[in-house]
């Protein structure tokens, strides 16, 4: 609206300037022509616009050059040819932005040479207006670019969220599936019971927690990845592996949800790892300390020698976890046997 009326108000000055200086009717034929460009500048997110627009433009210059009318274009069609041209900069491909720019440009030069006598500031003024529009396109455009970016951005450590939840979730219940099924198969029927009620309640926390993922997923507002965990004692009392010794520091309320979030997942993440890559531990020892400038978490276990390093994400998810917080992470075969996990987490960093 407030586009129309700068348009309305330009043209309206137009004629009446038109009319006091050259009398007559003369001031028709450039508000008409005038009308139809600012027009289409009101049309132009239509793809056909700014072509229209030139197309009239130069028309309008033969008409006036043949017919001994006041020089084209006018003011009223410059401002509108500048919409057009600053639009097509903003959003259009660079080759075809640039085909409009040099057609806008070319308008404003054949309209001065078709008029040589006339008075310099006009086409002065038709010019600064074209490069007004170039730069405010280009302005624009940078800034959407930006913008994009930031977007994607977003849109980037959103998925990753998402990967590194979807992973833990599925890798840490399923595992605990397929323990209690290989166990199944070695037990008498009489034992089969309590393998069975290990699976149920395997599978049973499995789709509460993809409920859960799948929630977020749904979830139409920008919600960022959030859980609820339980607290270290109770997955630790459900790890169905090797004997684990945790030991856990005192002040964990002081944490932030992030550091408290990660911590949980380092230890799942580990005792996950050992139950499939170390089923022949003995032990593991789960240390969380804290110095009060960093969250230290060392996972530890006492599997035999020559443990494989199989490729997968969930090294790659810890760290990441690990990093986004400004932490470090070190995992890797111990001197001898065992296997190491030590992540670093400031505190300084998550408030």
């Amino acid at each position: 609206m407030s586009a129309a009326a700068g348009f309305a108000g330009a043209l309206a000055l137009q004629a009446v300037a038109v009319a006091g200086s050259w009398g007559g009717h003369y001031w028709v034929f450039g508000c008409a022509a005038g009308a139809v460009v600012c027009g289409l500048a009101l049309l132009r997110r239509r793809g056909w616009a700014a072509g229209a627009g030139l197309a009239v433009a130069a028309g309008a210059v033969l008409v006036t050059r043949f017919a001994h009318l006041p020089v084209e274009p006018s003011p009223a069609m410059a401002l509108g040819l500048a919409v057009l041209v600053a639009a097509e900069v903003r959003v259009r491909p660079l080759p075809r932005a640039g085909a409009v720019v040099a057609g806008g440009f070319a308008v404003l030069l054949a309209g001065w040479l078709a008029a040589p006598g006339v008075l310099p500031a006009v086409p002065t003024l038709n010019v600064l207006g074209w490069v007004g529009a170039v730069a405010c396109g280009l302005g624009l455009r940078l800034l959407d670019a930006r913008g994009e970016a930031a977007a994607e951005a977003v849109r980037h450590d959103e998925r990753l969220a998402l990967a590194r939840e979807l992973h833990d979730v599925v890798a840490h219940h399923v595992t605990g599936i397929v323990l209690h099924a290989q166990a199944a198969r070695r037990r008498s029927p009489p034992d089969l019971a309590e393998s069975l009620a290990g699976i149920e309640t395997a599978s049973t926390d499995a789709l509460t927690a993809m409920r859960r993922v799948v929630g977020v997923l749904r979830d139409t507002r920008d919600a960022p990845v959030a859980a609820r965990f339980e607290p270290l004692t109770e997955l630790v009392a459900r790890f169905d592996g090797p004997s684990v010794r945790l030991r856990l520091p005192d002040g964990e309320d002081g944490w932030s949800n992030e550091v408290r979030g990660t911590v949980y997942r380092i230890v799942q993440e580990s005792l996950t790892n050992v139950a499939r890559h170390a089923p022949r531990a003995r032990s593991v020892t789960v240390d969380v300390t804290q110095d009060g400038q960093a969250v230290t978490v060392d996972v530890v276990d006492d599997g035999p020698p020559g443990r494989p390093h199989r490729g997968g994400y969930g090294l790659v998810g810890m760290r990441e976890r690990v990093e986004a917080l400004g932490g470090a992470l070190v995992a890797g075969p111990r001197p001898g046997h065992g296997w190491a996990v030590r992540a670093t987490l400031p505190l300084r960093e998550s408030r």
